[in-house]
C-alpha cells in the first residue's frame, strides 16, 4: 500500500522473538523491552550428515546454520517430506473468523514452505519456515495486530515426515483513534459526502485492507463528482504501541469541479465522434463522472471492434471544462464461425458462417450463414447495425433461403425481413426489451389434409408485423439463480393463399427461480399460445405452434406433441400450453437437474388444457465463464406410439 509509518516513542523498544522451546504462545511470558535479545531459535531436527567412509552413523559435529542457503546445501542432503500447520490464530485470543480466513488466504500465495510443495532437505526447510515467520508476522501487522509474534516449531511425525507449525501469538488489535483527511473542506457542499464514502470511523481496526479500500473508494467518489483531477496522497499512520492506537492522516487535493466539453478522437478513427457520443451515457456540459467514463470505455469494448480503449481527461483554456479523449486499437473485424449439433428428432445440423463486423460503418456487421442439416438446409444473409441512432438499439435486416423437411410440412421459403429492437447482453442485462418490425415470406409448403391423409401442396405469401417486449428481473443471463422473467409476442399477419385473410399470433412466456441452499435453484417455466382469426388448416403449416423438443416438453422429439393427422404426423395447432419445473443442484463446475415438463397443443384457439403430455429425465450441466454447457436426457411419461423412449438434448445456457 505504499503506507508511511510513524512510530511513537512510547512504541520504539520492540518485542524480541521468543525462544523455539517456548511453549505455545498464550502460556510466552510478557517480554521486558530493557531486557536483552533472546537467541534465536534453533531447529528442533538434527542436521543430517553423510555417513563415514564404513557405513557408519556420521560424526557429531554441531548443527549448521539456520539461514544455510539452498544451493549449498541441497545436494548433500536427503530430500524429506513435510506438512505445514498455522496454531494461534483461532480461539478467545486468536482473530476474528473473516480475518483469519483472509490472512490464510494470503498466506498461501506467499508462503515458500508452499511454494516447496512439501519437500526439501533440512536447510531448505529451515530457510523457508523462516521467510514464513516473517511473511506472516506482515500479514498480522496489515490487519492490525502490531504487537503479533510468530514463531516456528519444526518436529519429526511418527509419520516420518516432518511437521512445520508457525505458532502465533496476535496480540491486542489496534484502533483508529484519529482520522485527518486534511484538504478536504476544500470541496465545499460534498466534504460530508466524500467522508461518508471514505467510509472509516474512529475505533475501527487499523486494517490496512481497510484504509486502502477506503482511499479507493474516495478517489472514486472524487472522480464521480467531478473532481477530475483530484489528489490524494498516501496515507501517513502514527502508531501508539503503549495505546495499541493508530492515527491515520492523508491529504486531500480536491481541485475543481470540472464539466464535459467534445470528445476528440486520438489516433485512428474507428467510429466519427458523432457516433462515440451515441455510445455515450453523458452530454456536453454534464458534470465529468468517471463512473460514466468506465461505462463508457466497457460499451466501446462490447461493440466488439475495439481491442483496447483509453479515455482520459484533457484540460481545455476554460479552467473548469475538460474535453474526453478517446484513443481506439481495433480489433480483427472478420469471423469465421462454425457449429455441428444433435438432436433426438431433429437429426444432425451442421452450420457454418463469415461475418464482417464493420463492413457498413459504423458497426454494420454483415453475417453470410449456411446450415446444412437432416431438416434444414438454408443460406442467407443479415444485417445488424448496433447503437442505430442511439445506444443499444438495433437495426436489423435479413435475406434467407431456406428449405425445412420437417414430419409436419416441407417448406421451401425466401423471408425478406427488418426490425428495430432494444437489445440486452451479458454485460449490461436489461430490465426491459423491445423490438417491432416488418416480415414478408413467400413458400411452397407440402403436408397432408388432416382428416383423410392425403398429401397436398400449397403457396403461400405472408405479412406480418412481429413485435415483442420483454421484462429481465433474473440476475443472469444465461444461468438465472433467483428473480423472474416475462416476455410477450405479439405479430399481425395477413396471408394470401387463393384469397387474403388475416390473424393474431401470440404468445406469453414466464419463468422463475427460486435458490435453495447455497447449491439448489428451483426454476420453473409456463407458455402460452394462440392464435385467433383463422382456422388452423388454412394456416400455413410453417406459421402454426408445435411442441415438443429440447426447449419445449423434453422427452418427446422436436414437434412430437399435438394434433396429429391420419398417417400420425404432426398437424400443428392454433393454442399451446407447456410448463417444466427442474432443480438446479450445483457442485463446483459440475451440476445435476431432474426435470419434469408437460405440455399439448389444441385446435382450438385458446388451450383447454385437455390430455397434457409428461416428460421427466435428468441433465447435467458443466459450468464455463460464458455460460453452463447442457446435455439433458428425457423420456415420455405417457407415451403415445411412434414415440421413442429417450430423447437427449446438447444446447449451450439452461433450458430456461
Amino acid at each position: 500500500m505504499g503506507a508511511m509509518l510513524c512510530v511513537s516513542a512510547a512504541a520504539q523498544a520492540q518485542p524480541a522473538f521468543p525462544p523455539a522451546a517456548s511453549a505455545d504462545p498464550v502460556d510466552l511470558p510478557e517480554l521486558d523491552p530493557s531486557t536483552e535479545m533472546a537467541p534465536l531459535p534453533d531447529m528442533e531436527v538434527d542436521w543430517p550428515m553423510p555417513a563415514d567412509a564404513d557405513g557408519g552413523p556420521p560424526a557429531d559435529t554441531g548443527t549448521a546454520p539456520a539461514a544455510a542457503s539452498d544451493s549449498a546445501s541441497g545436494d548433500a542432503q536427503a530430500d524429506r517430506r513435510y506438512g505445514v500447520d498455522i496454531t494461534g490464530l483461532s480461539g478467545q485470543d486468536g482473530v476474528p473468523p473473516e480475518t483469519e480466513t483472509a490472512i490464510r488466504a494470503r498466506f498461501r500465495q506467499l508462503s515458500a514452505l508452499e511454494e516447496g510443495k512439501g519437500t526439501g532437505n533440512t536447510a531448505q526447510i529451515d530457510r523457508r519456515a523462516r521467510q514464513d515467520e516473517a511473511v506472516l508476522g506482515q500479514l498480522l501487522r496489515a490487519a492490525g495486530y502490531y504487537d503479533a509474534r510468530v514463531i516456528t516449531r519444526i518436529a519429526d511425525e511418527k509419520t516420518g515426515r516432518l511437521g512445520v507449525t508457525l505458532v502465533v501469538r496476535p496480540g491486542t488489535l489496534y484502533t483508529l483513534t484519529a482520522i485527518e483527511l486534511a484538504g478536504i473542506d476544500e470541496a465545499g457542499d460534498i466534504a460530508g459526502q466524500l467522508r461518508s464514502a471514505f467510509g472509516l470511523d474512529v475505533g475501527q481496526p487499523a486494517d490496512s485492507d481497510r484504509i486502502e479500500a477506503a482511499l479507493l473508494a474516495l478517489r472514486a467518489e472524487l472522480g464521480r463528482e467531478g473532481f477530475v483531477f483530484a489528489k490524494v496522497g498516501e496515507p501517513k499512520l502514527t502508531v501508539d504501541h503503549e495505546e495499541h492506537a493508530v492515527r491515520l492522516a492523508a491529504a486531500v487535493e480536491p481541485g475543481d469541479v470540472q464539466r464535459i466539453g467534445r470528445i476528440t478522437i486520438d489516433g485512428e478513427r474507428l467510429f466519427s465522434a458523432k457516433h462515440l457520443g451515441r455510445i455515450a451515457r453523458f452530454r456536453t456540459g454534464d458534470i465529468y463522472n468517471a463512473a460514466r467514463m468506465e461505462d463508457f470505455r466497457r460499451a466501446l469494448i462490447q461493440t466488439s471492434l475495439v481491442s483496447a480503449v483509453t479515455i482520459k481527461p484533457v484540460a481545455t483554456a476554460d479552467p473548469h471544462v475538460v474535453d474526453v479523449s478517446v484513443k481506439l486499437e481495433p480489433a480483427p473485424p472478420r469471423t469465421i464461425a462454425g457449429a455441428v449439433g444433435y438432436g433426438t428428432g431433429e437429426g444432425y445440423r451442421l452450420e457454418a458462417s463469415w461475418q464482417h463486423r464493420n463492413l457498413i460503418r459504423p458497426e454494420g456487421a454483415v453475417t453470410f450463414r449456411g446450415v446444412l442439416g437432416t431438416q434444414e438446409q438454408s443460406l442467407g444473409g443479415t444485417l445488424r447495425r448496433n447503437n442505430y441512432k442511439a445506444r443499444d438499439r438495433v437495426l436489423t435486416g435479413q435475406v434467407i433461403l431456406s428449405h425445412l423437411d420437417q414430419n409436419a410440412y416441407e417448406a421451401r421459403s425466401i423471408t425478406l425481413g427488418a426490425g428495430l429492437e432494444r437489445q440486452t447482453n451479458i454485460i449490461w442485462q436489461k430490465k426491459w426489451t423491445w423490438s417491432y418490425g416488418v416480415e414478408l415470406v413467400a413458400s411452397k409448403e407440402d403436408d397432408t389434409v388432416k382428416a383423410t391423409g392425403a398429401p397436398r401442396s400449397r403457396q403461400y405469401l405472408i405479412g406480418a408485423l412481429p413485435s415483442s417486449l420483454s421484462y429481465d428481473g433474473s440476475d443472469d443471463l444465461l444461468n438465472p439463480t433467483r428473480g423472474y422473467r416475462l416476455a410477450a409476442r405479439v405479430s399481425p399477419e395477413i396471408s394470401l393463399q387463393g384469397s387474403a385473410f388475416g390473424y393474431v399470433k401470440a404468445q406469453v412466456d414466464g419463468s422463475s427461480y427460486l435458490p435453495i441452499g447455497g447449491r439448489t435453484v428451483v426454476a420453473g417455466r409456463v407458455r402460452f399460445g394462440s392464435i385467433i382469426g383463422a382456422a388452423a388448416e388454412r394456416i400455413a403449416p410453417t406459421r402454426r405452434f408445435y411442441a415438443g423438443g429440447g426447449g419445449s416438453v423434453r422427452g418427446y422429439g422436436y414437434q412430437k406433441i399435438g394434433p396429429v393427422d391420419i398417417n400420425g404426423d404432426p398437424a400443428g395447432g392454433r393454442s399451446l400450453a407447456e410448463f417444466s419445473i427442474e432443480a438446479r443442484v450445483r457442485f463446483g463446475d459440475f451440476g445435476v437437474v431432474p426435470f419434469i415438463d408437460g405440455g399439448n397443443l389444441y385446435s382450438a384457439r385458446l388451450p383447454t388444457f385437455r390430455n397434457l403430455r409428461y416428460g421427466a429425465g435428468i441433465g447435467v450441466r458443466y459450468y464455463t465463464s460464458f455460460g453452463p454447457i447442457r446435455v439433458d436426457v428425457g423420456t415420455p411419461l405417457n407415451r403415445r406410439t411412434g414415440d421413442s423412449r429417450i430423447a437427449v438434448y446438447v444446447s449451450l445456457g439452461q433450458a430456461f
